[in-house]
């Protein structure tokens, strides 16, 4: 392996390049790896890769504290760490990097919970990395880059750049060594935390905190809603739960071969995993343009080629569908407006439709510049969570989602994302998402309902769209 130094970040080409899965089996062993993976046939965001591990630092939050700062630590570490992006390399280069739960909602607005939460998972995890590996799929190139933070004396900077660089380099070059597979344990559950279950489609085992009936109902419940004026539209979702078999990691392997994304991930913390195969991205912001890509429309691919093209032109004219993406725009564009410069909001794509692994979506853009006094983390407090999974109004579809669900979200509808040293952001939604904890494999799955919804083809779209997933276990 050999490569370029340049002074504080540290620089190193590697040559022969690791694959991904190469990186992620040699490095395994280490704490609280996380690995934002982009694969798939969209370009235009499956470009970049990155893999980091031990950090000098983590910040973890149990519970929100309403009408509090829950970002307080992290933007402290954000002003006293500080790097520039080397140009000409891929975007994320050493920061903060982790994942926020879904009901971290409940830092910014007074928010009601539902009943049950027997993984009690973070609503914040995030660490301060000083080194990445940084693929660019385009230009098949890989670099490790080092920074040598905490030190922030421009020598011990150096010394600790060069060293940590010089550590992972070696746990690259190492021959035969596999992973240690994280321990299977016996499904528990508290049994005074326990949700009611129902037997699921799917792997035998596999079980769900919906009846289909009780998702029916709830569907409608959501529809009588919208009838009388509280919402325009709330996305639904069930949890759906699966003995454990294999390691996270194993899972993650299984699934980047079974259902490639581009916002898929992985991070391992704790006792607890997150396996994610993405396809949303939340928020991004590069050099002061905010960028979000929302989905809301989804058809399973087809085998058949000629039925596909049937398929496509059924979800492109969807009235329903587009409609439902159309008022995920309109949401984005108020929470962006919090932030944003006046006049600087755009929709450069509306309701264009994307090829994903198992399923065709419409996705949209909204792109708007940050005001000057505004930074990533102001950003992630306006727009938290998206828009595209909770409904319009936000607020109001919140706390509807909280009565009808008996489950807490945790990561799932949350985000896995980073801040750069360079104070630039990107973030995927949590979907198409594993959480393994206490022995059992967690897989949430919904979709979005508005007045023309059928509760039974809802509750057969949530089945499309964790098809993938299921393949994987």
């Amino acid at each position: 392996m050999t490569g370029v130094v340049l002074v504080a970040p540290l620089v190193e080409e590697l040559l022969p390049a690791p694959s991904v899965l190469e990186a992620l089996t040699a490095l395994s062993d280490l704490p609280d790896l996380v690995l934002m993976e982009s694969r798939g046939e969209s370009s235009a965001v499956s470009r970049y890769s990155f893999l980091t591990a031990d950090p000098f630092a983590f910040v973890e939050l149990d519970r929100p504290g309403q009408g509090q700062d829950p970002f307080v630590r992290l933007r402290e570490f954000s002003e006293r760490f500080c790097s520039p992006t080397v140009p000409g390399l891929p975007p994320f280069q050493g920061g903060a990097a982790g994942i926020l739960g879904y009901e971290l909602g409940g830092a910014w607005e007074r928010l009601p919970l539902p009943e049950w939460d027997e993984f009690a998972l973070p609503v914040l995890a995030v660490g301060l990395y000083d080194w990445v590996i940084a693929w660019d799929h385009e230009s098949d190139r890989t670099w490790l880059i080092s920074q040598g933070f905490p030190e922030t004396d421009s020598d011990r900077r150096q010394r600790r750049a060069a060293e940590r660089l010089a550590d992972i380099r070696e746990q690259l070059e190492r021959t035969g060594a596999g992973p240690t597979a994280s321990p299977i344990v016996s499904p528990r559950r508290d049994p005074d935390r326990l949700a009611p279950c129902w037997s699921a489609e799917g792997p035998d085992g596999l079980l769900s905190d919906f009846s289909r009936e009780s998702y029916l109902a709830a569907v409608e419940s959501v529809i009588d809603y919208i009838h009388a004026g509280d919402i325009f539209q709330a996305n639904l979702s069930q949890r759906l739960l699966f003995p454990q078999s294999i390691s996270s990691s194993e899972l993650y392997t299984r699934l980047r071969e079974c259902n490639p994304a581009p916002f898929a991930g992985y991070m391992a913390h704790d006792d607890w995993g997150l396996v994610s195969a993405s396809p949303e991205r939340f928020v991004c912001l590069r050099g002061g343009t905010v960028e979000t890509r929302p989905i809301k429309g989804t058809r399973p691919r087809q085998n058949d080629s000629q039925i596909e093209v049937l398929v496509r032109g059924d979800l492109c004219e969807s009235q329903k569908d587009r409609a439902e993406n159309v008022m995920i725009v309109d949401l984005l564009r108020n929470d962006l407006s919090k932030v944003c410069r006046p006049g600087t909001l755009r929709v450069p794509r509306l309701c264009g439709l994307e090829t994903f692994e198992t399923v065709l979506h419409l996705v949209s853009e909204v792109r708007g510049l940050l005001q000057p006094e505004y930074n990533a983390w102001d950003l992630l407090a306006a727009v938290f969570p998206g828009g595209s999974i909770t409904g319009a109004p936000k607020i109001r579809a919140m706390e509807i989602i909280a009565e009808l669900e008996p489950t807490v979200r945790g990561p799932y509808c949350g985000s896995l994302f980073y801040v750069g040293f360079d104070g630039n952001l990107d973030s995927s939604i949590l979907i198409r998402t594993f959480l393994v904890r206490h022995g059992w494999v967690q897989c949430s799955v919904g979709g979005g309902i508005v007045a023309q919804s059928d509760p039974i083809a809802e509750f057969n779209e949530t089945l499309d769209k964790a098809a993938g997933m299921l393949r994987a276990l």
